[in-house]
């Protein structure tokens, strides 16, 4: 590819609304461009990279057998209806109505419409198992889009479904793709760790996320310093932590003047955060209020309150919804509000918050708390479960060392879904007995854009971009320094190492623009491409050239004849080391 007939318009300034590295340098590098919140265009650059990542997934989806489909983005509501989806899945999901009034989504996800598709012809056991996947733009009406690809309204993702006879074909399959995604996203050259997860929406048992590491990362990673746990911290179960025993003192009521946080309270009233017992409030499907106590120090795990109460959307409580149940905001607890009925109104108390010993929480007065407080004494008529995050330091439940909390962009993940979606949709098969069952299915996604977006945030520096050369745009780049009339010697050298390049199947472009030589420089830093050759002035006199690394900022010289050959080797070694 030549340079000059690149459509390729970087920026010198990083647009003000790009907050994190993988949006800032796609901008600037020209390889997407915003056409509204939440969606891009891919340019050429942008898309040759998406391609790569295609590609090696495909690869891998052949290599373990799964077969290639394309399903519809455009789904008809009725089988979400029958699936009990279409009002559960919650608002991001997109609908529309057609001019004859039917009713459809802009699919978020497939398993109605993949179950749906084979039910009808997938009817014996000899046919299975089978697996088919697609490679599709999905959409989900984010409330915040933001981040460029890590969170916007319409994505590529790979998805594919499996179908058994039982389990023990199930787990075979989700292996076979847990071992594919190992390879996808080694061969990507991603640092990635695959984790426990919540199955959200999706549904089933079993499930892990596939994250790649990185600061930018939206989620929360438990990782124990010691054996190979990693969970999710909505999925990760952490342990009561015992506080030392205390004799139990008279509860007390207290004046708290503008101390409606836990930071506000301790500083106040000149006490750690552990010893305070924080508050907090939802609502789940606009029906269920849940009141919370977690130790002050702690977070509560929304999703391990969902999971516990049921329901399908869970938001903050708001006040009027508090008060109806005998709370006040800023200064809640079960001491005084109403009596809990485990169907409209839950109070739940994480065990770590029972420890606390002479504790101080909300009174349920504006201005006031309670001291002394013992919840196992006096917090009547709760539940006791688990419903905090994991912390820095809390014992890994597998082998009791101290846990470490990471961040990560999720790229990937994989479902064992059993027969959620079969039996909810009625798609069986006949076993050997020509009994009727149905499928045991299993489900497994990855992100291709986002995992675009988790390469730069884990490769680049205040430069640019610093690809692995799997899924580089372009993996070499020939810069001569000078195009001009009297420098036609670089031109001649650049344009020779650029045909023998193309003729050893090296992805490479020639930058052939009659443009400075630190523009030429600087856009290559800023896109990235793996290997720099520069023949300049001085060089060419000598019969030399310049191969720089852009990883790793190594350089070297050499002769003009043995550039191809020591391109290639330094090629072979970044691939071999996934670089």
């Amino acid at each position: 590819m030549l340079a000059s007939k690149l459509y390729s318009p970087t920026l010198r300034e990083i647009p003000a609304d790009a907050e994190i590295a993988s949006h800032q340098y796609m901008l600037k590098a020209g390889m997407i461009r915003k056409n509204g919140g939440g969606l891009y265009s891919f340019l050429p650059l942008g898309r040759r990279v998406e391609l790569k990542i295609e590609a090696i997934v495909r690869e891998e989806m052949e290599n373990i057998g799964a077969q290639e489909i394309m399903m519809p983005i455009m789904q008809p509501a009725e089988i979400w209806h029958e699936s009990g989806r279409w009002n559960a899945y919650g608002p991001e999901m997109f609908k529309l109505e057609d001019r004859h009034g039917n009713h459809f989504c802009l699919g978020p996800t497939h398993e109605e419409l993949i179950t749906t598709l084979v039910r009808n012809e997938l009817r014996s056991y000899k046919q299975m198992p089978v697996t088919l996947w697609q490679m599709q733009n999905k959409y989900r009406d984010e409330i915040r889009p933001r981040f460029g690809l890590m969170r916007s309204r319409e994505f590529v993702m790979k998805d594919a479904y499996s179908f058994d006879v039982d389990e023990e074909g199930l787990h075979k399959s989700y292996q076979d793709e847990y071992e594919a995604y190992t390879r996808i996203f080694t061969r990507c050259g991603l640092n990635f760790k695959p984790v426990e997860a919540d199955s959200g929406q999706i549904g089933g048992n079993h499930t892990h996320e596939f994250m790649a590491l990185a600061q930018a990362g939206e989620a929360e990673i438990v990782s124990c310093s010691k054996c190979d746990y990693a969970a999710d911290i909505e999925k990760a179960v952490p342990q009561a932590v015992e506080m030392p025993a205390e004799a139990a003192k008279d509860v007390e009521l207290i004046e708290t003047p503008n101390c409606s946080t836990i930071e506000d309270l301790a500083q106040f009233l000149h006490i750690p955060v552990e010893k305070t017992i924080k508050a907090v409030a939802f609502t789940i499907d606009g029906e269920k209020t849940v009141l919370c106590m977690v130790r002050g120090d702690h977070e509560v795990n929304d999703v391990a309150v969902q999971n516990f109460v049921g329901g399908n959307v869970i938001e903050p409580a708001t006040e009027d919804e508090l008060k109806a149940h005998g709370l006040q905001p800023g200064y809640m607890s079960p001491m005084g509000a109403d009596k809990p009925n485990n169907e409209t109104f839950f109070v739940l108390v994480d065990p770590s918050a029972m420890n606390v010993p002479n504790g101080v929480t909300g009174a349920n007065k504006a201005g006031y708390h309670y001291q002394n407080v013992n919840p196992s004494r006096d917090f009547k008529d709760v539940t006791v479960t688990t419903i905090r995050n994991m912390v820095e330091g809390d014992k890994c439940p597998h082998c009791g060392a101290p846990v470490e909390i990471v961040r990560g962009i999720e790229v990937g993940q994989v479902f064992e879904l059993g027969t959620k979606y079969s039996e909810a949709l009625h798609a069986t098969f006949l076993d050997q007995n020509g009994k009727a069952k149905p499928y045991v299915m299993g489900c497994y996604g990855i992100g291709v854009t986002r995992t675009i977006a988790a390469a730069i945030e884990q490769f680049h520096d205040e430069h640019g971009i610093m690809w692995p050369v799997a899924i580089a745009p372009f993996e070499v780049a020939i810069v001569p320094v000078s195009s001009k009339d009297q420098d036609q010697d670089q031109v001649r050298i650049a344009g020779d190492i650029y045909q023998a390049l193309q003729a050893a199947k090296a992805d490479v472009l020639l930058d052939d623009r009659n443009e400075r030589a630190g523009v030429k420089f600087n856009d290559a830093d800023l896109i990235g491409y793996p290997v720099r050759i520069t023949v300049g002035k001085k060089s060419a006199a000598e019969g030399t050239v310049e191969i720089k690394v852009r990883r790793t900022g190594e350089q070297e010289v050499v002769p003009i004849d043995q550039a191809v050959a020591r391109v290639q080797a330094i090629l072979a070694d970044l691939r071999s080391k996934n670089m």
